[in-house]
């Protein structure tokens, strides 16, 4: 469940997307607030491995995928899919936004 309500989530999907015409400018900005405003690198798990979390990229197929490393390992996911620790880091309102937005 979203720790914020469906109204701040738009107004936050609003704010990413002022500018933007079509969906692929909406991605865009979406990314770019996530970018410019969630606190890297953070710990989470995933699939019970712990991994941080390095940075946030878009990828070919035109998703908002999360490089995670372990080790020498590194590996994208997509930031849909990508469990937010608790407490969750600064910034992660824009994960609830882009959750929000991609429906």
């Amino acid at each position: 469940m979203s720790a914020l309500g469906r109204a701040e989530l738009e107004v936050l999907v609003a704010e990413a997307t002022v500018d933007a015409y079509g969906e692929d400018e909406e991605l865009t900005g979406l990314f770019t607030m996530l970018e410019e405003h969630l606190a890297m690198p953070f710990g989470t798990t995933v699939l019970g491995v712990e991994v941080t979390v390095r940075g946030v990229d878009l990828s070919e197929d035109g998703r908002i995928v999360a490089w995670c490393s372990r080790g020498a390992a590194r590996q994208k996911i997509g930031i849909l899919d990508l469990p937010m620790p608790t407490p969750a880091p600064d910034g992660a309102e824009w994960v609830e936004a882009y959750r929000h937005w991609a429906g």
